[in-house]
């Protein structure tokens, strides 16, 4: 039985969105092979980086494939879980920058 919305079998199962769309599902795992390829940063650093957008967007699906690619590819549990504290902190930072929207609008309003 399920016990969760998201059911890690279907992690296996994201290639099958070509099946309903297959021009853009393919247009789609080219660009992201090619953003994985190594380049000015190493597959290693977009692997972290991966993880910590994973978190920041909450995926589920993400957060297992890149901690499993992270492990496979040399990253230490340390260097996930700084990785995740900046994500956090930009999270958090954009999150209060956009404070200041509101602090426009209470201004404007109040006039």
């Amino acid at each position: 039985m399920q016990k969760t919305y998201y059911d890690p079998a279907d992690l296996r199962k994201f290639g099958k969105i070509t099946e309903w769309s297959k021009e853009l599902g393919e247009s789609f795992f080219e660009y992201y092979g090619k953003v994985f390829e190594e380049g000015a940063l190493t597959a290693r650093e977009k692997s972290l980086i991966a993880l910590a957008v994973a978190h920041t967007e909450q995926c589920p699906y993400c957060i297992d494939a890149y901690t499993k690619d992270g492990l496979q590819r040399g990253v230490t549990k340390e260097e996930m879980m700084e990785a995740i504290h900046v994500g956090a902190a930009i999270k958090s930072g954009a999150t209060l920058a956009h404070g200041v929207q509101m602090m426009n609008k209470v201004n404007k309003l109040d006039g």
